[in-house]
């Protein structure tokens, strides 16, 4: 097996190939990688998703059963989602259906499903899931928080839409954000399994010509609050759902990631080896679990954590939560802290490379955020390295961490 990233020039542009081989299985794995084209880029809340969502039914000649069929016939899996960065197709077959089924994509590029029967299905489908989650008090806590962390901007939307903004969206509305944000110049090509770079280049030249050039912009940035805001949501709940927040002052261009996933792991990350679990759950028995983890993407970087609790024990609860990381960024982490971590972290890096997926989603990752292929290996020998007083130096220089606002899902 081998990784390369290369670009290829499709009509004016050098387009990303991120390519990795391997032959144990007769398989093929494909993205189309559209940045700048997510949650983020959208105009009405809800619509990237839709948009998304429109692709998985089908061709408008065809229709989304029609569709499925021919996939079917041919155990070809076609799928479009989105993310908060990026608009993503991905294809999978065996390799003697891998041309079939690129024949399918370019089918469904030229031929979107553009019609009020599909838009109303996609609807549907939009709008029960959002009444579902009206009952779904994890995702109200969280999608609170992130109002609050991210206030008045997009990060702060309701991006997942709401029944209002969904069953405003048109065919327009959709068509016009795919041709606007779905361009051969704005794709990455994410492609792998059993077969040559060549034929991998060889099959990008015949995807991207269909789209259009789009205008290409800049992810924008966004720093998290340090207001240390509490917001309080009444709910009809027989538990109490805690989320928290704070920024976190540190860019995914530095070169010291290890640190930072040390210093989660030990924090929220490592279920009963982090101090949240530890402090909470195994000395007092507030929770069964909590979490936290410190995020860094191109449009922020900030940490984020949760845990429920009964409602009796929810202010205790908090108040715990912003104690222990008041203390880990003050005091930092011990000798033992430090040598777990480097055990399960290094010893567990075979379970996170096992299948293609898994290898394909790292080679992106590392070309995504401007990182030289292996830039993992290189971590996890940093990692194996690392003294204590570097961590705690690391540690103790974000206090930003301390400046927690949180959002409770609580008893009317």
């Amino acid at each position: 097996m081998a990784d390369t990233a290369k670009e290829i020039t499709i009509k004016d542009t050098k387009v990303p190939v991120v390519f990795e081989e391997g032959k144990f299985i007769p398989i093929v794995s494909l993205q189309l990688v559209f940045t700048n084209a997510g949650h983020l880029s959208e105009t009405k809340d809800g619509l990237a998703d839709m948009s998304s969502k429109l692709f998985n039914e089908g061709t408008k000649k065809d229709g989304s059963v029609g569709f499925a069929e021919k996939l079917d016939a041919h155990a070809v899996d076609i799928s479009a989602h989105v993310g908060r960065e990026s608009f993503v197709f991905e294809v999978s077959s065996l390799k003697s259906e891998f041309p079939y089924a690129v024949e399918r994509l370019r089918e469904l590029l030229k031929d979107p499903n553009y019609t009020q029967k599909a838009l109303e299905q996609v609807k549907r489908q939009k709008i029960g899931w959002l009444t579902q989650k009206k009952s779904d008090f994890d995702y109200i806590a969280a999608t609170k928080l992130r109002e609050e962390l991210f206030k008045g901007t997009p990060l702060g939307r309701p991006y997942d839409g709401t029944v209002k903004s969904v069953k405003s969206v048109t065919l327009d509305d959709i068509e016009n954000f795919i041709s606007s944000h779905l361009g051969y110049d704005n794709a990455i090509v994410v492609i792998g399994g059993d077969l040559s770079l060549e034929d991998a280049e060889k099959y990008t030249h015949e995807i991207l010509p269909l789209l259009p050039k789009v205008k290409r912009e800049q992810i924008k940035y966004f720093t998290a609050s340090d207001k240390k805001e509490t917001v309080i949501t009444p709910e009809d709940t027989q538990q109490a759902y805690i989320y928290f927040g704070a920024p976190f002052n540190y860019s995914y261009k530095e070169k010291d990631q290890y640190k930072a996933k040390i210093a989660e792991y030990l924090l929220g990350g490592a279920g009963f080896g982090s101090r949240l679990m530890e402090e909470i759950r195994v000395k007092r028995g507030l929770t069964y679990g909590a979490y936290a983890m410190l995020r860094r993407t191109k449009y922020a970087s900030y940490l984020s954590g949760y845990l429920q609790t009964k409602l009796s024990t929810q202010d205790e609860a908090k108040k715990l939560v912003q104690k222990v990381v008041d203390d880990f960024v003050s005091k930092g982490i011990t000798a033992e802290e430090l040598e777990a971590a480097k055990k399960f972290l290094v010893g567990s890096e075979p379970l996170r490379t096992e299948t293609l997926s898994q290898r394909l989603n790292r080679a992106y990752n590392e070309f995504y955020y401007g990182r030289p292929l292996g830039f993992s290996k290189e971590q996890l020998k940093k990692i194996e390295t690392v003294t204590l007083d570097e961590m705690n130096d690391f540690i103790t220089s974000h206090k930003e961490l301390s400046e927690l606002s949180f959002s409770i899902v609580t008893k009317k």
